[in-house]
């Protein structure tokens, strides 16, 4: 529920919102929007999202309560609907940004350059060039070939030195493989930035995407501080940014992780006047705000064993299952065999498997999940489906997943 009036009236007012058809949603009232969405489209049944855009400023004000001296940097590449964006920039986030695309993404909501990093630590040229030229003016580093870029294509460019976590904190998708300097590493880097007459603000870490443990936040601020120093030790200007990453999610661990964060910060750098502390979230804010409804479009009984198709699949939205190693789940909506009861209250379930709708084998979405029994032109609706999902889809055997339409809703105010 969204707790503040005033929330509603900035999102209604932002880019990639202003001017869309919103539906207000009461309690438990997402069943009958997805019914209204059906009963318009039933000719060409195309899978579709509803984003909640109420659950979005749900989520900035409890991040605003939890870390109120952390200051979100929205990772672009874990949703970048217009729309979300739209409204996440006029909730007051910035923005991580990977690359020109998303760099102009951003900027074309009207988001001012200072409110982007980009925190990619291995740019090409031509991005580096881009981004001098708009005014995008931080960005990552943790290698002496990427500083030579930097000082050739945009010196003014301010420097964030991106450290390895010396724990990944039980990540769903570590990052510490392909980014980080290691700790021996770190002063020829600063050097190398020195020389080039680059200034290093301050340390970037990630802990990796979907951690678990917590814990890691605390060893990485202060592998960080331990960055600060060498930074002082070397005669460097005053560093003066620390930004943690994400790794976040909007789950029971949020908490944990928002304690473990404030603890270390007031540990390690309680004596650091003027620091700027920001992150890099992007499941906690995408994943759960988006609910994906898709159309069975096929069906085989086996015996006991019901088999069933559906209208997106591993190589679109479902892409999450082997990419970002989520587990998906599904509830039936059984509009056109059972309207009465089209959530299947009280029916009989079927040990059922679930494809995607392409010719792959691979291309396969739940098996062992329990289904009441479903009829084509049923539908089956998949919550959290937020966060490197459509993001990462394709168009692979001519199902585009960039083709999905986004329904936007907003949870009731009372």
């Amino acid at each position: 529920m969204v707790s503040n009036p005033k929330s509603l009236q900035i999102i209604m007012g932002a880019p990639g919102v202003k001017g869309k058809k919103m539906t207000a949603l009461p309690e438990d009232g997402l069943t009958d929007l997805i019914r209204s969405v059906i009963s318009k489209g039933q000719e060409f049944k195309e899978p579709f999202y509803v984003l909640d855009l109420g659950v979005v400023a749900t989520l900035m004000e409890k991040w605003s309560r939890s870390l109120p001296t952390v200051r979100p940097f929205y990772a672009v590449k874990c949703n970048p609907d217009p729309a979300f964006l739209g409204a996440m920039a006029a909730l007051g986030s910035s923005f991580d940004c990977a690359s020109r695309a998303e760099i102009e993404a951003i900027l074309s909501l009207g988001v001012s350059p200072d409110r982007v990093v980009y925190a990619n630590p291995c740019k090409a040229e031509s991005h580096i060039k881009y981004a001098a030229a708009v005014g995008v003016n931080l960005t990552t580093f943790d290698s002496k070939e990427e500083v030579e870029k930097i000082h050739k294509y945009h010196p003014k460019c301010a420097l964030l030195i991106r450290v390895k976590a010396p724990d990944d904190g039980g990540a769903r998708c570590p990052l510490g493989p392909k980014y980080g300097a290691l700790p021996e590493e770190v002063t020829p880097l600063l050097q190398a930035a020195q020389a080039a007459k680059l200034t290093v603000s301050g340390v970037s870490f990630h802990i990796g995407s979907g951690a678990t443990n917590s814990s890691a936040y605390r060893a990485a601020i202060a592998a960080a501080k331990t960055v600060f120093d060498t930074a002082t030790r070397l005669g460097l200007p005053k560093m003066h940014v620390l930004n943690i990453g994400g790794g976040f999610t909007a789950g029971p661990d949020f908490d944990d992780a928002a304690n473990a964060v404030k603890s270390a910060l007031q540990e390690y750098f309680k004596n650091e006047p003027g620091l700027t502390v920001f992150s890099e979230p992007g499941r906690f804010f995408a994943e759960s705000a988006f609910t994906l409804a898709t159309n069975i479009i096929g069906k085989r009984v086996r015996g006991e064993l019901r088999e069933y198709w559906i209208n997106d699949g591993v190589y679109g939205s479902m892409n999450c299952i082997l990419y970002d190693h989520a587990s998906v789940n599904a509830t039936p909506f059984a509009c056109t065999s059972n309207y009465g009861n089209p959530t299947c209250r009280g029916m009989r379930t079927y040990c059922s498997t679930v494809f995607g709708p392409t010719c792959d084998a691979l291309d396969t979405v739940l098996t062992g999940h329990q289904l009441p029994e479903l009829q084509v032109n049923d539908w089956l609706v998949f919550p959290n489906m937020g966060a490197y999902t459509a993001a990462a889809g394709s168009n692979f055997n001519g199902f585009n997943t960039a083709a999905i339409t986004t329904h936007l809703a907003y949870s009731n105010l009372s």
